[in-house]
């Protein structure tokens, strides 16, 4: 019985991750599609456009973009209206690919 509640919970952390990751990279995709978007973002983190793809495999690197978007309130906004979700969702995803997700392995 133990041993299933252990698997179920690993389970739906690699579902949050994968819903943390799917909304990061809905992010990074929002921010490339407008020029002065991608140009601030750029300049902010200092990365080249040559190596986003490459970076947006990294979680460290895509809870990143969610602190970028989380940083300007409208930005924010405008990313969550157009995803259909919560801005705190963003928020939760950006917590989840940081590493702390707030939910404990606990028995």
């Amino acid at each position: 019985m133990q041993r299933g509640r252990v698997e179920n919970r690993k389970s739906q952390s690699r579902q949050r991750d994968a819903a943390a990751q799917e909304l990061a990279i809905a992010a990074l995709g929002f921010i490339a599609a407008e020029p002065e978007r991608l140009g601030r973002f750029l300049a902010i983190t200092g990365i080249g456009p040559e190596s986003i793809r490459q970076a947006a495999g990294e979680p460290h690197f895509l809870a990143g973009v969610l602190d970028h978007v989380a940083d300007d309130e409208r930005l924010l906004l405008a990313f969550a209206t157009e995803q259909g979700v919560d801005a705190n969702e963003v928020m939760r995803a950006r917590a989840t690919l940081a590493g702390g997700d707030g939910e404990r392995d606990t028995p």
